[in-house]
């Protein structure tokens, strides 16, 4: 399910390793949750042999661990596995890029210090025959050589303008890959007017030349605030998938890591793909009950909000006004379902949730009409029954129906 990781972790810029046990590991930068900025000093790593269950590790590294002080924020990392050891890129905000070791994919990672000559953000890399090829920069992507035990970037083999933002619509986030014998780039596009793309660009030669192919993702529609996307693509089994990532709360932050199954035809492109709900899941049980972080679309001034207490952390949707709308892809109905069910908030006067397959102009299956509660997080049950059997793969999405001003929050929803 998306987001995959659980609700109170906050990790974007995603790159998805798999290591040769099989276990795939994720290296994303950290964001603090309500915080009106990017990332945090700390980065933390996850890993999972099946993509539904996620271990968490301890803190992987952290600025505060660095030969030099620093209060600067750690952006978007990548992390190499050589000879027996994994080596984690770093950067700072300040355009600081360097390198620590550790021989555990998880961490801790020392410090092995800066790499002079550089001034940029999202370093990525791959290793190939024994040589360490490295990318960073923002508008305009560069690549070299990098020497991993002196920290250096090899003499002569600074490649420069690989990917630029006026040709190929690069903005920032590079990542590199190897499928076949082919070399992909993926990364953040601004060629739609926001960096809300991930496209791909494809070369013979690592340093290029690319060409750009196409946008993989676009996460247009995951907040009202949303303004970038940053991750990777990784063959994990037999299937390929891309990583990426959604903003919450209204803003550009507290952004969440997500998963959707991709395809790489024989031609070498790569089909563009929605997002859903399901994920790396082939379809959504009928009766499961679903957060409402699940939601992959929203439609209006509705969005995701974080509720912390003692006893439990959990994300709703809020801000919610009349005909706004949210989705949730993909159920799969094999069996009977008789009522719709949410969890929700209400202290106005009475809204009404009507459930639509497939789309927002869809057939209405089931409308609740929520009254109110006594409090804005005084989660009640309300439900209303479905109209008719329905059966096979649907979206549904919820449109919301009231007087002027906000309706409800919403906190999780179920089929019966």
């Amino acid at each position: 399910m998306n987001p995959i990781l659980p609700n109170q972790y906050y990790i974007p810029d995603v790159e998805a390793r798999v290591d040769t046990d099989g276990t795939v590991y994720l290296y994303g930068s950290k964001d603090i949750v309500n915080d009106d900025c990017y990332c945090s000093r700390e980065y933390q790593v996850f890993a999972s042999r099946d993509l539904k269950e996620w271990k968490t590790g301890e803190i992987s590294f952290s600025a505060e661990w660095m030969k030099k002080d620093t209060e600067l924020r750690l952006y978007a990392p990548d992390c190499i596995k050589k000879e027996e050891k994994y080596y984690l890129l770093y950067c700072l905000a300040d355009g600081t890029e360097g390198i620590a070791e550790s021989a555990y994919p998880m961490g801790p990672f020392q410090d092995r210090g800066v790499i002079p000559g550089i001034c940029g953000i999202d370093p990525s890399a791959l290793v190939e025959n024994g040589k360490v090829y490295y990318f960073w920069g923002q508008i305009s992507l560069k690549g070299a050589q990098l020497d991993l035990e002196s920290c250096r970037l090899e003499e002569g083999s600074i490649v420069e303008g690989i990917l630029t933002q006026d040709k190929d619509g690069f903005h920032e986030g590079s990542s590199i890959r190897k499928i076949g014998d082919k070399y992909y780039l993926i990364y953040t596009d601004t060629s739609r007017g926001r960096a809300t793309c991930l496209g791909y660009a494809v070369s013979d030669s690592p340093l290029g030349p690319y060409e750009k192919k196409g946008i993989i993702i676009d996460n247009t529609g995951c907040d009202p605030s949303s303004w970038n996307n940053h991750g990777s693509i990784q063959k994990i089994g037999e299937q390929y998938y891309v990583f990426y990532h959604r903003s919450t709360h209204n803003s550009e932050f507290s952004r969440h890591v997500c998963i959707e199954p991709i395809f790489i035809h024989e031609d070498g492109t790569i089909d563009e793909v929605e997002m859903t709900s399901q994920g790396a899941e082939a379809y959504i049980e009928c009766t499961r009950r679903l957060e409402a972080s699940a939601f992959c679309l929203i439609h209006g001034k509705a969005f995701l909000q974080d509720f912390s207490s003692a006893g439990e952390s959990f994300e709703f949707l809020t801000n919610i006004h009349d005909h706004d709308g949210a989705f949730i892809k993909y159920y799969l109905f094999d069996k009977e379902v008789k009522e719709f069910c949410v969890l929700a908030a209400n202290v106005g006067e009475d809204a009404v949730i009507l459930v639509h397959l497939d789309n927002a102009e869809g057939e209405v299956a089931a409308a609740v009409t929520v009254g109110r509660t006594e409090g804005h997080y005084d989660f009640q049950k309300f439900s209303g029954a479905v109209s008719r059997q329905v059966e096979g793969k649907h979206a549904v999405y919820l449109e919301f129906i009231g007087k002027d001003g906000k309706l409800l929050n919403l906190k999780s929803m179920y089929f019966k």
